[in-house]
């Protein structure tokens, strides 16, 4: 009940519904505020204007004030009262009970039920609409007439007044179905060039976590692997710890041992001399000279002093020396055993002479490449290159694997990893101007980029080193680059699905290129 006596105090005289925006008369009567302009609206023209409410006479339009504690009120009666929030529009003309509307009237700011829409006017100018609570929008803020055009020139809706006599006169205007329709037609392709967007955006979200994914179980597994190597090695030195401390502790009871027997030989032998001492001492106070020459000699008294010290040596002291090579042998052991799980012994990159420029000479030892300014007449078969470039005569199709070069004596430069296949002559012959390789390139000023099927990626200036890495993992499908300066810097990874065997390639022009560095199978 009182929710209801609540409702009839917030409800606006006009439209009978509760309150939107509620603005105040001099006289104090609130109304919605496009309900009173409205009103305002009808009585231009007249002898004055009135209050709907009340009645008061007005000389010239009044001012609108809003009523902001209103407004509250009412938007907080509206939040509890779902009911009639879902009921939407009302019929104007149904005073007595809110009625849902079918159509609304642009013409007379009017929404009907279907009672209402039957007998209202079916004149050209009350154009009809579906149900609205704002049907101002829909007309022109200066003419307050219905809009039925759009200026293209000033992309904005216009009234008849707008383009005949308004500020519109003699724009191109269409009507607003074809103005839409346009539209329309616009927003249309725009929506597949975003769903074309969105689709591509898609599959790349899709790539970039399949790639994550692997990247994961990647990391996972050589956590795995690395946690499981450490745990082998603290297990095998714990073990090896154990040895050599046994050996020790057995070594120091030994000779501990020789020590206590040596000791108590010794106090034995303390003891006779000490009788013999006493014995002399007797001998030497006698006055009888013919018992003291007739007593026996005393003996050898230091016939036992070589035999302690050859005891001492052969037994009294810790064997470091066999103590040391337990330690290291084991040690050793442990390091091969490492070394078999993660890398196995450098194999040397050699340059296959078969495949270099004739403008390149190869050292005596396959690891230099130098460009020559003088022909080397070689004979032109189907694997030379026709330009200053290389490959190795190894080739690599699995596992993981680095080698390095030294850059620094040449002008230009590009070192990488190539498929086999790669072309020998003609402009897509160097390494990286295709997509059978992958290069990275020294500039003549220095700088340094990576390239792939002729993309190049240019690298921030200012590598601190002329030595550089190159890294396979086949795979994975990666080849890496790396300065060696310290700490060592990453400079580019390159992702792909190997399909053939790789070779490493040196392409040189001015200068040499040195291999450093073997091939290194993680």
């Amino acid at each position: 009940m009182a929710s209801a006596d609540l409702s009839e105090e917030l409800e606006c005289p006009v439209c009978l519904a509760i309150y939107t925006d509620p603005v105040s008369l001099r006289c104090g009567h609130n109304f919605c505020r496009v309900c009173i302009d409205r009103v305002l609206d009808s009585q231009e023209g007249s002898a004055g204007y009135s209050c709907p409410e009340c009645r008061e006479k007005y000389k010239e339009r009044p001012g609108l004030h809003r009523n902001i504690a209103l407004r509250n009120i009412a938007e907080r009666f509206l939040t509890t009262q779902p009911d009639q929030e879902e009921a939407g529009v009302h019929c104007t003309y149904c005073i007595h009970s809110p009625v849902p509307a079918v159509m609304s009237c642009l013409q007379c700011d009017a929404s009907m039920c279907d009672n209402h829409l039957r007998v209202h006017s079916k004149a050209p100018e009350h154009v009809l609409c579906a149900p609205t609570t704002s049907p101002e929008t829909r007309k022109c803020s200066v003419h307050k007439k219905i809009l039925e055009y759009y200026c293209t020139e000033d992309a904005s809706c216009v009234c008849v007044s707008c383009r005949l006599d308004g500020e519109h006169r003699g724009h191109q205007v269409e009507t607003l179905q074809e103005a839409s329709e346009k539209k329309k037609k616009k927003l249309r392709n725009d929506l597949q060039t975003l769903m074309a967007e969105t689709e591509e955006a898609e599959k790349r979200v899709q790539s970039l976590e399949e790639r994550r994914r692997k990247a994961q179980e990647k990391a996972d597994g050589e956590t795995e692997r690395v946690t499981a190597l450490f745990r082998d090695l603290r297990r095998r030195l714990e073990e090896l710890e154990k040895r050599v401390l046994s050996d020790i502790m057995r070594q120091a009871e030994k000779t501990s041992q020789s020590y206590d027997d040596i000791i108590r030989q010794l106090e034995i032998k303390k003891e006779e001399l000490s009788w013999k001492m006493r014995h002399i001492e007797e001998l030497c106070n006698m006055t009888d000279p013919l018992t003291v020459l007739q007593e026996s000699d005393t003996g050898d008294l230091c016939d036992t002093e070589d035999r302690h010290d050859k005891q001492l040596h052969d037994g009294g002291d810790l064997d470091v020396a066999g103590i040391s090579h337990t330690l290291h042998t084991g040690l050793a052991d442990i390091m091969s055993g490492v070394t078999g799980g993660i890398s196995v012994q450098p194999a040397d990159i050699l340059l296959d002479v078969t495949t270099a420029g004739n403008r390149l000479q190869i050292s005596d030892d396959r690891k230099t490449a130098s460009w020559s300014h003088i022909e080397q007449n070689r004979p032109e078969t189907p694997e030379r290159f026709q330009s200053p470039q290389v490959l190795s005569s190894r080739s690599f199709s699995s596992g993981r694997h680095y080698w390095e070069v030294d850059v620094g004596g040449s002008h230009r430069c590009r070192v990488g990893m190539c498929y086999p296949s790669m072309a020998r002559r003609g402009d897509q012959s160097l390494i990286g101007d295709n997509n059978k390789s992958w290069g990275l390139c020294k500039d003549l000023a220095n700088r340094y980029s990576v390239i792939h099927d002729n993309e190049v990626i240019r690298l921030p200036d200012g590598i601190p080193s002329d030595r550089v890495r190159i890294c396979l993992d086949y795979e994975a499908g990666q080849i890496s680059f790396y300065a060696l300066c310290d700490p060592i810097r990453h400079l580019h990874t390159f992702t792909a699905t190997f399909t053939e065997p790789l070779h490493a390639g040196l392409y040189v022009w001015r200068g040499c290129i040195k291999i450093c560095g073997g091939s290194q199978g993680v």
